[in-house]
């Protein structure tokens, strides 16, 4: 894809789906895992963590192929280039056969090709999953050698927003195109919301685009996009395309626009990415927007009015009768990263890890537990490597908090490829270990955003052990795994000689047991054939880094 391919969303317009065909992903969307140094049965599903785990039947809408051009942070232009109705305007997407399907892919790892579960997109019911067309960017030689070190650079950090940035686009580009094919089978309410709510979404932009970026980009924009795109035509679709309101509203919140919408709300709840959930006891609410500020009025006549540039002060309100409740999200010490426990996209429907953890639910999420912990992680982390403070304070967008575990052991995290930047997890007993884990965690993002640009494996089936894992994992799971597994060894480097006394001695130990694991990941992944040739220069470049660090004695200063 040539710089500007993704173009803004009023480019985009259903009424000509031939403009570009719909994203379509080979691989699985779920690569499971847990926190450091955890251990996890085999069958996790739903996230991307340490080894990669890719569970049979899982199908993912977010996937490699788009092609963002390094550092082109503007080649997904702004969203009232895409219009409903008129996909075929769709400036600087070309023609369909640039992201169109190019055959069955092979599953990754052991199950043979990938079967779609129901249909995804528009693949069509039971239809084989299939790919975006290769990639025409690339990443430049010295930022892929800097990402495969795990070095913390201002300007692969960009990159990668970039193209987290690009592939959002692309999947409203998707979801545009998806309307226009089933327009006319649609409920004439179900298409005017549609269309006004992207009148809403164009407005907010126009008004403030980089607020509207960031509801865009925000972790769980992506679930609920992931999510409507794998519906199939019917009555759910129809009910998930109301998802595009709760987006438009937010943009329109946070870029500060005047609006007043009603919204029909089934499941008593309007979530809004980034800011917090309205909850409706009656289903019927009127919001009434302007310069930040939001009346909200439910079919009773109860109000709320939560004034200010975009409401997030943190809690609940709710008016007399109990009936219309806001809940806003709480923004976590020193950065712009919330603690989300209300978003009802956070978390996978089958929950996370073998055990089906589901999310922690407000008010057992325990905010001022998370908000200390994180306030003393980010000090220690700063103190450690000033720049790894700084990559995760910018990569990470949201904090989720997982149930407590019944018994005791290591805390639960995982990354969710479809919501990249945001940490499911448990609450860390210290501060060392939630450090720890930002850290692992902010690599599972890195390395599932940088796949999508360059794509690092191709499609096969072998299986290898690894130090870290019980169960032996495929190809991906493996450079997942050794690539969180690097970051967390350059962290203990540093913090065994660093300026924090109470870690180095566990740091010295961890930082032992992770070099020989990470160093037998590498041999397997040196003599595999399922990477590509990018795959197998990032490996190189890994083996380097971990071959400097394995060899210097002295402190890292």
């Amino acid at each position: 894809m040539t710089p500007g391919a993704v173009g803004p969303v009023g480019d985009i317009r259903p009424g000509d789906a031939d403009a570009a065909g719909p994203v379509r992903d080979p691989r699985p969307g779920v690569v499971g895992v847990v926190g450091p140094g955890g251990d996890v049965p085999p069958g996790v599903v739903g996230v991307v963590g340490l080894g990669g785990d890719v569970p049979p039947g899982a199908v993912g809408l977010v996937g490699p192929g788009d092609g963002v051009p390094p550092g082109d942070v503007d080649a997904a232009g702004p969203v009232r280039d895409l219009r409903p109705g008129d996909t075929g305007a769709a400036g600087g997407f070309g023609p369909a056969e640039a992201v169109g399907p190019i055959g069955p892919v092979e599953a990754v790892g052991p199950i043979g090709p990938v079967e779609a579960v129901g249909p995804v997109g528009a693949v069509g019911v039971g239809g084989a999953v299939r790919a975006v067309g290769p990639a025409s960017g690339s990443v430049p030689g010295d930022l892929l050698a800097a990402l495969a070190r795990t070095r913390p650079l201002p300007a692969a950090t960009a990159v990668l927003r970039a193209a987290l940035h690009a592939r959002r686009m692309l999947l409203l580009k998707s979801l545009l195109v998806r309307f226009d094919e089933v327009r006319g089978t649609l409920p004439a309410a179900v298409r005017r919301r549609f269309e006004d709510d992207w009148a809403l979404l164009e407005r907010a932009e126009e008004a403030d685009a980089t607020a509207v970026r960031a509801v865009l980009d925000y972790p769980t924009t992506g679930a609920w996009l992931a999510a409507v795109l794998g519906e199939p035509d019917g009555p759910a679709f129809q009910e998930r395309l109301a998802g595009l309101g709760a987006v438009a509203v937010a943009a329109a919140l946070r870029a500060g626009c005047r609006f007043t919408t009603t919204r029909v709300l089934p499941a008593g709840t309007l979530p809004l990415p980034g800011i917090g959930l309205l909850r409706c006891a009656r289903g019927r609410a009127r919001l009434s927007g302007r310069a930040g500020a939001v009346r909200i009025t439910d079919s009773a006549g109860q109000t709320l009015l939560l004034p200010g540039a975009a409401p997030v002060g943190p809690g609940t309100r709710w008016t007399a009768d109990g009936a219309l409740a806001w809940s806003a999200l709480h923004t976590l010490p020193g950065g712009t990263a919330v603690l989300d426990d209300v978003d009802p996209h956070r978390v996978p429907a089958g929950g996370i890890g073998p055990a089906a953890l589901p999310a922690a639910e407000r008010p057992y999420s325990d905010h001022a537990a998370w908000a200390a912990r994180w306030r003393d992680a980010h000090a220690l982390l700063a103190a450690t490597h000033p720049a790894r403070a700084g990559e995760t304070t910018a990569l990470v967008r949201a904090v989720v908090p997982l149930a407590p575990p019944a018994a005791g052991g290591p805390p639960l995290s995982a990354t969710v490829r479809t919501a990249p930047g945001a940490v499911l997890a448990q609450l860390p007993a210290d501060r060392r270990e939630l450090v720890e884990l930002l850290v692992h965690e902010t690599h599972h993002t890195k390395l599932a955003v940088l796949d999508e640009l360059v794509p690092l494996w191709r499609p096969g089936g072998t299986l290898h052990q690894v130090g870290w894992r019980r169960d032996p994992r495929p190809v991906p799971g493996v450079l997942q795994g050794a690539y969180a597994h690097l970051a967390l060894l350059d962290l203990w480097w540093r913090a065994r000689t660093g300026p924090a006394w109470v870690w180095r001695r566990r740091a010295a130990e961890r930082f032992e047991t992770c070099r020989e694991q990470v160093a037998e990941a590498l041999s397997v992944l040196a003599d595999s054939d399922e990477l590509t040739p990018h795959g197998r220069e990032f490996v190189r470049h890994m083996g380097s880094h971990h071959a400097h660090l394995a060899g210097t004695a002295h402190s890292p200063g």
